[in-house]
């Protein structure tokens, strides 16, 4: 399988990048492909300009500046995303990738009279994401798991019937010891072999 792998994080001495070389480390020794997109190591511009708003719905004038990244979207099988949750979602440059890049015809049909949104990334068959969260699990299930149903419903709807998702997340980040981060590393490593 051909994976994705949206990496977004500022700082490279991160627990997050040693969750994202993991990954990228347990895909590779189970046959997968993997394609690195890290957003921040290449200046992504995560701000939908006024213009790229009015452009927002026409056919191919949407995707110009993209155009890059809708390639690497439609080469992909799979989809993973690993960062932080920040604020409860995404940090905003993973939120900005995901308004510059999902753009209607391109990845969905916008809704007609009568139906809802329409599916046309159908090449993505796993949508996946791996996150840090400040808080703890009972407090993210309280106030709805915005970023994970972002990234997992939101996105999958809009990929191959049938996608898998999965989630995996380190709550309580900054109070995690060295064993805690260890066993995540593992957790993740695991998963991932489970890929077919």
């Amino acid at each position: 399988m051909r994976i994705l792998l949206v990496y977004c994080h500022p700082c490279p001495e991160s627990f997050n990048a040693a969750v994202r070389d993991r990954a990228i480390a347990a895909l590779t020794r189970a046959g997968h492909e993997v394609d690195l997109l890290d957003l921040y190591a290449e200046g992504f511009d995560p701000v939908l300009s006024a213009q790229a708003r009015r452009d927002y719905h026409t056919p191919g004038v949407n995707e110009a500046d993209v155009a890059d990244h809708l390639a690497r979207l439609r080469a992909a099988d799979g989809l993973l995303f690993v960062y932080p949750t920040w604020w409860y979602g995404p940090p905003a440059m993973l939120k900005g990738w995901l308004d510059r890049v999902w753009v209607p015809h391109a990845t969905f049909k916008m809704p007609e009279k009568g139906k809802p949104i329409a599916r046309v990334m159908t090449n993505i068959r796993l949508v996946g994401a791996i996150s840090t969260l400040g808080s703890p699990p009972w407090w993210w299930w309280i106030i709805g798991m915005p970023g994970r149903r972002t990234l997992l419903t939101g996105l999958s709807v809009l990929c191959a019937k049938g996608c898998r998702t999965f989630w995996l997340g380190l709550h309580q980040m900054d109070s995690a010891d060295d064993t805690r981060r260890k066993a995540f590393l593992a957790r993740v490593e695991a998963r991932l072999a489970q890929i077919a």
